[in-house]
Formats: C-alpha cells, structure tokens, sequence
C-alpha cells in the first residue's frame, strides 16, 4: 500500500504580502458582475487567465497573424514567436528537448490522437491498464482499443483508504502489458500519487507509463525528466493560459510511433506526427506569458527557480485548504471525499464534500446569488463517483482553489455555507 507523509500545514502564507501584485495580473479577479467580484472557487475547471497571456495572443493576430515559414519578414517574425512558446512549454515541464512537446485543442484530444497512433503497432492481447479514479479522457480513448483485440484492465481504488495501491497495481501486471494510465491527482479527491514510485515499478516491468496530470500542473512543478515518465498531459487553461493542452512524449517514444498526420510529414518530425492541422499559433505563443508571470513572481519572492515558485503555491494553497477542512470537520452531517488533512504532500487544494440528505446540486446554486463560484458532479470521473457509491447523490460539491485566492474568499464561502444551514 502506497502511504503518503503527512505533515503540519503552515500557518501564514509566503504570498500574503504578495497577493495584491498576483491577483493585479489576472483581470478578472477584480471584474464586477454585475454589482461586486466574484469569489472563483471553481479553478479545477479551468484558472482565470493571466493578463500577459490576452495581451499576447492579441498581439499575434493583430501583428503577425500569417502563415509560418515564409522568407518575408513577417512570417519569420511569427514563426519566432511560435518557437518561443514551445520552447517556454519545454522549460514549463523541463523537457528535454522542444520536440518533446505536442499542443492541441484539448487533453481529451490529445490522448484520442496518442491513442490512434499506439493502436497501430499494439496487437491482439496485448494490455493497457488504466485505473478508475481517472477523468474519463484518460480511460475512453483506452478501452474503445479493445475493438481492436488491446486489453483493458481496471486499477481500482481502495474503496477503505481511497489510494491507488501498488500492491493492486503489481498484481495487474503481467508481460503482455504495454501501458499503464493514471493520474497525478484525482480531480474529485485531490490526492498526490507518487508518480516517480509508479513510474519505476512500470518500467521494471518493462511497460511504459501515460499520466494525466490535468489537476496537477496548477499547483505543483513539474518534471518529467525527474520522474522519468514517458508521456504526461495536461491544460494550459487550467494553469493561467489559453485553451490548448500539452502532451509530453520522450522523443524516442515520439518517433516510435505510427504518424497520424500526413503521410508526407518526415519521420524525425516527433511532436508534428500527432498534431494533425498543426498547433495553434497565437495561442501556442501566449505562453510566454505564463513563464513571465512565473520568473517575476520568482524575483518578488526571492527563490531559487520556479520551482521556488511553486513550492509557495502549495504553502499558500495548503493555509486555504486547512482553514475549509478544518471547518468541514466540524459539520456532522458533511463527509470529505479525499484526504481529510492539507498536508501539500498529500493533496492539492481540490476538495470534494456531500452532505447527508442534500442534493449536491443545491449547495452551489445557492452559494451563485452570493457570488461564490462553486460546483458540483462527477467531473468525468463518472467511475470513482460510482466506485464510491455517490452516483444517487448527484457526485459531489467541489471546492477548487489557486494561488490567487484568498482567505478572506474562503471566509466568503464558508459563510455561504453557513447560511445554507450546513
């Protein structure tokens, strides 16, 4: 069984004295509707969107809104700043090579296009193991292999102690498997699996791993290089950027696999042989955007790389997340769905809750009239929903905060609540 370590959360904040400057670059935050701001505690769903990312992908179409590759001035200006943001991606996930990186419209596309192009070499019998915790992009695009004779087998949770267990997981195993899908956080229960740990027992098996770290990338760094996966994916509109999805491949994986794009696309063109109609470019360059706010933030706080960065974040987010589990624990009739504790080394700050007797459904659309963003359902994880038997209940409410909220936010809700009569 795997354990995670816990540990105390901290008490004040490191972005506290910075909050003003950080919520300064997301517009939104500050944006009546129609009478006072809103409380956004709904950032698992998708972040609001930093200010030099709108700026950038403005400044594209009015300014360089052309085809790449041309030799007039333009066109090399554009292609210049395409460059630059696959390149900021690479550094974001430190990748170690720009091709590394491929860019589409969505998580769910990119994993059907990776999908399509594995299902070409895999044969009958052979296996791909995916687990019921996952948002189901990362489980349908799987299991519709097996009409092509691929293997499918379930990874359950452990319905007692809600982990992914590699004992579980080991015992799935065998040398047929091929692949195994999982999850960096669950974006129901919030909880942290040890990739790297997961990762190795994979590869000891000689099988490759896939993870969707979708509820991840927000709140914690990182670094495919350290954990040594072979492909990770997640969203751009989920960590302050526009609505593109990032794929991460190792390039001998990339250039292992069957092209889905032309059939005249080179054979070392790794990232642009699973981005058929290519990536988009005035989004594709608004990503510097996020690496900007990312290396200022890394000046005003005076830490060593972003991964200082983001090693705040998680403090911060573990201060906000204490104060509503603490305040949930309090509330008989209310069950926490996940990890009971902030400790940043076990969750993220995405918690998930229903109350006995309420329609989940209710609890957010009472909370809109105060401004307090909020929401509730299976969020594509229909399978833990009904592994934990929450179907009947309408899945769950689920509070979802970023490093841009505040306590004073958190008090809002929790007032909201309190005058629902939780």
């Amino acid at each position: 069984m795997t354990t995670l370590p816990r540990s105390t959360p901290p008490a004040v904040s490191p972005l506290e004295p910075h909050l003003d400057f950080i919520r300064s670059q997301f517009p939104a935050l500050d944006s009546p509707m129609p009478d006072r701001p809103w409380a956004f505690l709904d950032n698992a769903g998708g972040s609001q969107v930093l200010r030099g990312v709108a700026e950038r992908v403005s400044d594209y179409l009015l300014g360089t809104s052309v085809q790449l590759g041309a030799s007039y001035a333009v066109s090399q200006a554009a292609s210049a700043r395409v460059a630059a943001g696959v390149q900021a991606a690479a550094q974001f996930i430190h990748a170690a090579d720009p091709r590394e990186v491929v860019l589409g419209s969505s998580a769910t596309q990119l994993v059907a296009n990776l999908a399509a192009s594995m299902g070409e070499f895999l044969r009958p019998g052979d296996e791909i193991i995916v687990t019921d915790t996952d948002h189901e992009a990362n489980v349908g695009a799987w299991t519709r292999l097996e009409s092509r004779g691929i293997k499918t087998l379930i990874w359950n949770i452990n319905t007692q102690t809600l982990a992914l267990e590699l004992d579980t997981l080991a015992a799935l195993m065998t040398p047929r498997t091929r692949l195994v899908c999982f999850t960096h956080v669950s974006n129901v229960l919030g909880t942290i699996n040890p990739v790297a740990e997961i990762t190795r027992l994979v590869h000891q098996r000689g099988a490759k791993v896939f993870v969707d770290g979708v509820a991840y990338a927000p709140h914690r760094q990182i670094d495919v290089q350290a954990w040594d996966v072979d492909f990770y994916l997640f969203s751009w509109y989920k960590v302050y950027g526009p609505h593109i999805s990032l794929l991460f491949g190792k390039l001998d994986a990339l250039l292992a696999l069957p092209s889905i794009n032309h059939f005249f696309v080179p054979p070392d063109a790794a990232a642009y042989r699973l981005q058929p109609g290519n990536l988009n470019y005035e989004l594709t360059y608004s990503l510097t955007g996020v690496s900007e706010y990312l290396n200022a933030l890394q000046s005003r706080l005076g830490v060593d790389g972003v991964g200082g960065v983001f090693d705040a974040f998680a403090a911060h987010e573990a201060v906000l997340a204490g104060r509503l589990l603490e305040y949930l624990a309090t509330k008989p009739r209310v069950r926490i769905i996940g990890h009971p504790s902030a400790d940043p080394f076990a969750r993220v700050d995405t918690i998930s809750f229903v109350v006995d007797g309420v329609a989940s459904s209710a609890i957010p659309s009472f909370l809109d009239e105060r401004h307090v963003a909020v929401r509730y359902g299976h969020f594509y994880a229909y399978r833990l929903i009904k592994a934990l038997g929450l179907d009947q209940s309408e899945g769950v409410v689920r509070v979802s905060m970023a490093h841009y909220n505040t306590l004073a936010e958190v008090e809002r809700l929790i007032a909201g609540l309190e005058a629902f009569g939780l």
